[in-house]
């Protein structure tokens, strides 16, 4: 650290080049009682004059990082996010997974873009992390952050972990940006989580039966299919699965609630 009248220069203990030619902490960074020799930690990043420079203040995320920003306007070339820093972060349009309006929050990943400039992305797969604190039937939240038919919905639990619901889970038009409750149906060995928006089926059951119940009374009754009807009728009428549906209307069917009829089923 060599002190100069409009703040230091800091240079790295490690390297035995010149300290003019390290990166500037200015006066107004500089830790009260600070010394030459002093070790500090500071977050290097380039200012509104694109000049290298040191900060003591330490933001919400470093490069290869996931967070939620604020989206403080948008420009020609992309949006601008606040952050802790007084030089806003660009969200160039290439890196925008959909088009964000001022004022919205996104989830993103800062990086280094070409020209040696922190930029941030939208397309955030490849900076989630895995190994999780979670476990099988916990409960999460996360946001979304992609839709996809092939595979089903992306999901950033806490905004910073790996996981899907796969195609198969009724999604109830889930898009990117909605927030979500989940629960682990499962952990891979990747560590990235599979998640459900269902209970376990002993506890989901119960609910089922109940909104089968619903749905006959709405239609008088009676629903005509039953539970050997295809899969895709049951999932577009109901958005169960059919192994759901048919738990749900056995247990309907046990407790003498329903009969089941060749071409669907009746309240009794």
């Amino acid at each position: 650290m060599k002190e100069v009248a409009f703040g230091v220069y800091l240079a790295d203990p490690k390297d035995g080049r010149n300290a003019e030619e390290k990166v500037l902490l200015p006066g107004k960074e500089v830790p009260e009682g600070a010394q030459i020799g002093d070790s500090i930690s500071v977050f290097i990043y380039r200012d509104s004059k694109d000049r290298v420079i040191a900060t003591t203040r330490q933001p919400q995320l470093s490069v290869g990082q996931t967070a939620v920003l604020k989206v403080k306007e948008v420009g020609r070339i992309g949006a601008f996010l606040e952050w802790e820093l007084e030089k806003d972060l660009l969200l160039p349009f290439k890196e925008q997974t959909r088009a964000v309006k001022e004022g919205e929050e996104c989830l993103v990943a800062l990086y280094i873009d070409k020209s040696g400039r922190l930029c941030t992305t939208m397309k955030v797969y490849p900076y989630l992390r895995v190994g999780s604190p979670y476990q099988k039937d916990d409960k999460v939240t996360g946001r979304v952050y992609e839709v996809t038919e092939r595979y089903g919905v992306y999901v950033a639990v806490d905004d910073c972990y790996s996981a899907l619901i796969p195609k198969e889970e009724p999604v109830n038009d889930l898009s990117a940006g909605d927030q979500i409750e989940a629960r682990v149906a499962r952990v891979l060995e990747d560590g990235k989580l599979t998640l459900s928006l269902r209970e376990k089926a002993y506890i989901q059951m119960n609910s089922d039966a109940l909104r089968i119940m619903e749905m006959m009374k709405a239609q008088g009754g009676r629903l005509p299919f039953n539970d050997k009807a295809d899969p895709q009728l049951i999932r577009n009428e109901t958005g169960m699965s059919k192994n759901e549906f048919k738990r749900a209307v056995g247990n309907l069917y046990k407790q003498r609630l329903i009969v089941i009829e060749p071409g669907g089923i009746k309240m009794v």
